[in-house]
């Protein structure tokens, strides 16, 4: 009461008497809290030295340990329209099932008999390139033919030659001899008249003398046109020479230059050929694009392009897929002053969401829904959050995780790290400093070896 009446009932009434002021003024209960106090307080010192596991704590989602086993979306390489979907969502499909079919949109592409049509083309140019090998090898028997007759030509020339030359050696020595007769014949000649002029000969023997040195004249005249004649015959056999080896020069040279631009046209045309051949192989290939097939087991998520003539650009997602095969893993996100406190092999501790958990962040032995795993990778570069990623894998020597786990399910972790008396972690947390820096025992052993 606030003691504000003059009339004091404590003073006239007592109290003693009454059940509850032997309650309320024993002193047998103070004694019993300031036992309380003494105990909590010893009991709190006591907690105080007990050991608390530092720890790392990041939030993620549940994912795939390998990324092709991850959800992915099918594309289509090249646009089109669909046509047709023989599946439906939530169905499971086997690698190479068809998905659904599509058409082709592009123009150039429409042709039902756009396949056959290169395939004819190519053939076209495949005979065409027998043909120009039929060539180079007439052309390279023309020219050899060519060759075989220049060397017979040229050694006919070479004969005549020799012949001329021959001939040039025996009309000078018959010309040595038709000027020696002539200078005999003059001697004769000058002799006799003057023989006659002693009287001693007669003057039928000076026209007989007369006549014969003009017959000796005339036969050397006669042999020197003849030696002259053989000397233009030799230089007639060396221009034949020079003639026929320019011709067949001439034949040879253009026959090959046919050759050479046949080979060429052969070499064009194959190109041609290879070329019709992609097209061809590309044209069935494309074809082939036009059933979109699963890439491997899995289930039908989400068709993300819905309905019959939708059309679509190449590589618009089409369709998502989830592997039906796959091995669950944790991926969580770090602050960059938390990185240097990760491992490669670091001890985990996971808590799912829709899993009912007990959890003691200081005392994992003591805490229960949750489950080991081991830090598998690190990134090296910070993510757009602004953290570090981290993939966390099941323990193979601790609990399974939850077989009914799906992928994209909310995990939150905490990364174990030293064990420090709760009084320590207590006075870090309230001056705001970091977790003592860790290393895992192993690491540190091969730091120092």
């Amino acid at each position: 009461m606030l003691n504000i009446s003059h009339n004091k009932l404590n003073k006239k009434v007592s109290l003693e008497g009454y059940t509850a002021f032997a309650k309320a003024f024993t002193p047998k209960y103070s004694v019993y809290f300031n036992r309380f106090l003494i105990i909590f307080a010893i009991i709190g010192v006591l907690v105080l030295f007990l050991p608390w596991t530092q720890n790392v704590n990041g939030n993620g989602y549940v994912t795939t340990l390998t990324p092709d086993q991850r959800p992915q979306t099918i594309q289509s390489p090249i646009p089109g329209r669909i046509e047709q979907w023989y599946v439906r969502e939530g169905d499971f499909v086997k690698k190479g099932d068809t998905i659904l079919f599509i058409s082709e949109i592009k123009t150039e592409y429409q042709d039902p008999q756009l396949v056959a049509r290169t395939n004819e083309q190519r053939n076209a140019k495949s005979r065409s390139v027998t043909s120009y090998q039929e060539k180079i090898k007439a052309l390279g028997n023309q020219v050899n033919a060519l060759v075989n007759e220049r060397a017979l030509k040229l050694s006919q020339a070479e004969n005549k030659l020799k012949q001329s030359g021959f001939k040039v050696k025996s009309d000078s020595i018959d010309l040595q001899a038709a000027q020696t007769n002539l200078e005999v014949a003059q001697k004769q000649y000058d002799r006799t008249v003057i023989l006659q002029s002693e009287g001693l000969k007669a003057v039928t023997d000076v026209e007989v003398k007369r006549l014969k040195l003009q017959e000796t004249q005339a036969k050397r005249i006669s042999q020197e046109n003849k030696l002259l004649a053989s000397q233009n015959e030799v230089i007639n056999a060396q221009l034949e020479i020079s003639r026929i080896a320019a011709s067949y020069a001439d034949k040879i040279a253009k026959s090959r230059s046919d050759r050479y631009t046949a080979e060429s046209n052969q070499f064009d045309t194959q190109a041609q050929v290879s070329k019709l051949e992609n097209q061809a192989t590309n044209y069935e290939m494309r074809n082939a694009l036009y059933y979109i097939t699963a890439p491997q087991n899995g289930y039908i998520n989400k068709a993300i392009k819905d309905g019959i003539g939708e059309t679509f650009k190449e590589g618009d997602k089409l369709v998502g897929i989830m592997p039906a095969n796959y091995d669950l893993a944790v991926e969580t996100y770090v602050a960059p002053i938390d990185l240097p406190l990760i491992h490669l092999g670091e001890n985990v501790r996971i808590q799912f969401d829709g899993w009912p958990a007990i959890f003691f962040s200081g005392w994992p032995n003591a805490s229960f829904g949750t489950y080991a795993g081991k830090v598998v990778a690190i990134e090296t570069f910070i993510s757009d959050n602004g953290k570090f990623r981290v993939l966390i894998a099941p323990d193979a020597t601790q609990e399974a995780w939850p077989k009914s786990m799906r992928v994209g399910s909310g995990a939150y972790t905490i990364a174990l790290l030293e064990d420090v008396p709760i009084w320590y972690e207590l006075w870090r947390q309230l001056n705001g400093f970091p977790p003592n820096y860790y290393t895992p025992d192993g690491k540190e052993i091969a730091k120092k070896k």
